[in-house]
């Protein structure tokens, strides 16, 4: 009693104390943050003895660790600023975004005189990715072979050469990406492919709205992609049309930051959307072919949203800090395409996305999304498309979890290359990719999901699921292939979550059985992929 009373009666005379400093007693008592300090851990720990090997000494000494001035360019705050817990917890949010970053906490220490000393600490991943990867979904294979850098000298830059090869193209391309260019907020981005059924090039320049406080935003875009797509029945290719588009943005927003716990943003812009569709050269399938689509409009958005984040573990990934948006976000846009401006037609043109979740994300929580968009022209709706996804979590005990999904498409008046498809590739786990296609479509998935402590080469975490899925598509099929109704799976599989590299994907490894479908199915599906949950 007595250590206790002296460690309170010294806090209170503003003198130094030990142990865990309260962050809402600081922020109330309006300490004045001090020293910030940089911890910048390498890739692995070498005071671990599980760590200190050769190699990963090794690695250790070829990695560029983080340079100060990019973590402290992230920083919401400054020393001589008051403290403030939410500006912690948000550049704690923004730093954990970089994929060159496992993790990281911002921790007050060191209470004495009116201030408070922050450590900033952030635990580098290996970033330098050269590698070659295949993945198989929905009985086809995926392979790649690529020389990435995620965090380029240390300097928080990412560069990318990409041979890919799956189901629809061989791609050879090239990305630069650097988030805070110049030292700036403003990110940029060049991508560049050259592909076997055309190319892929993409501009991007943009000052997002990065913290709630942020008072402006602008951007602009443009992309250029040439290329041939595909119409598929039952799993097989059955028509095909080329695709040119030519897309450009300019925008720009403002925002009063946040108030009273939420914050209004605004946007206007213009947009350039120039779709042409032609058949394929040298054709082996029949031709679908869309309609041209050409169009140029302002729009004026706004969006809405609810400063609640949660931080949890063990839900979309392995051993990882995750945050999670659970307040209510809202977002909404219009624009008015007109052929005063060089469009081919008048249009109304619309989106919506909300967001919100009940419960507690630790314990047991429900998250739900949704989003509309179309256009309105001629006195119908065109291309209405109207998305939700709810997922449940329920912690069941420290290593399982009970995982439950519900999501859907309606769709009206779609146009062709805008189809809706259920198949290996898009959940439905048993089945060939795009299986069945309509208008609209739901699908529902069942996991029992496994945490272990099982930690191979302390390169990545392992957990595992039995999981469950059915669902079913309905309505327009430009193909004209009925639906098969009802589409049931059950299956096992293994997850691998990297600690080590700056991917943020999860490896499945499932074997799934259909339950239903034609006599072409194979009885067994093997999936290998990367995804970005469990």
């Amino acid at each position: 009693m007595l250590a206790l009373a002296t460690s309170a009666n010294a806090q209170e005379a503003g003198e130094q104390s030990p142990g865990v400093l309260d962050p809402d007693r600081l922020e109330a008592e309006h300490v004045v943050i001090g020293v910030i300090t940089y911890d910048t851990e390498n890739v692995f720990d070498l005071s671990d003895p599980k760590e200190n090997n050769f190699l990963y000494r090794l690695a250790n000494r070829l990695h560029i660790v983080t340079k100060q001035p990019v973590i402290e360019k992230q920083l919401l705050f400054k020393s001589g600023d008051l403290y403030s817990r939410r500006l912690s917890d948000e550049s704690e949010r923004i730093l954990r975004d970089n994929t060159y970053f496992y993790d990281v906490s911002i921790t007050p220490e060191n209470r004495q005189d009116g201030t408070v000393d922050l450590r900033v600490n952030t635990h580098d991943v290996w970033t330098l990715k050269p590698g070659f990867s295949i993945s198989r979904s929905g009985g086809e294979n995926k392979t790649s072979i690529n020389l990435e850098e995620l965090n380029l000298f240390g300097r928080g830059q990412q560069i990318e050469f990409l041979r890919s090869s799956n189901v629809d193209r061989d791609s050879t391309a090239f990305e630069f990406r650097d988030k805070h260019f110049g030292r700036s907020w403003t990110s940029v981005t060049v991508r560049l492919a050259d592909n076997s059924d055309g190319h892929s090039n993409l501009f991007r320049a943009v000052r997002p709205f990065y913290a709630l406080d942020t008072l402006w935003a602008a951007g602009v875009t443009a992309f250029d992609d040439d290329r041939s797509s595909t119409l598929y029945q039952l799993g097989e290719k059955a028509a095909e049309y080329r695709h040119e588009r030519h897309y450009a943005t300019l925008f720009g927003g403002w925002s009063a930051g946040l108030r009273d716990g939420w914050v209004h943003r605004y946007t206007v812009g213009v947009v350039s959307d120039d779709n042409r569709f032609s058949n394929v050269i040298d054709a082996t399938l029949p031709a679908a072919i869309p309609e041209d689509r050409k169009l140029v409009y302002p729009f004026f958005g706004i969006e809405i949203l609810e400063d609640r984040f949660e931080k949890s573990a063990n839900r979309d990934q392995i051993g990882k800090t995750e945050d999670f948006l659970t307040g209510t976000q809202f977002s909404a846009s219009l624009g008015w395409s007109n052929e005063s401006w060089g469009a081919d037609r008048d249009a109304l043109l619309y989106s919506l996305n909300a967001s919100r979740s009940f419960g507690n994300i630790s314990k047991s929580a429900v998250l739900l999304t949704a989003n509309a968009s179309g256009r309105y022209e001629s006195g119908t709706s065109q291309n209405a498309i109207l998305n939700f996804d709810a997922r449940y979590y329920r912690q069941q005990s420290e290593k399982r979890m009970f995982f439950a999904a519900v999501a859907g498409t309606a769709g009206s008046n779609l146009d062709l290359d805008n189809p809706v498809e259920l198949g290996g590739d898009t959940g439905l786990r048993g089945y060939p990719l795009r299986y069945q296609s309509g208008d609209s479509k739901i699908l529902l998935t069942l996991e029992q999901r496994i945490f272990w402590d099982w930690y191979p080469f302390r390169l990545f975490r392992v957990g595992g699921a039995v999981f469950a899925d059915t669902g079913r598509t309905w309505g327009d099929n430009p193909l004209g292939d009925p639906s098969r109704g009802w589409l049931s799976d059950v299956g096992f599989g293994l997850r691998f979550a990297p600690t080590r590299t700056g991917s943020r994907k999860i490896v499945h490894l499932d074997i799934a059985f259909p339950l239903d479908g034609d006599e072409t199915i194979d009885s067994v599906q093997i999936l290998l992929q990367s995804k970005k949950r469990f």
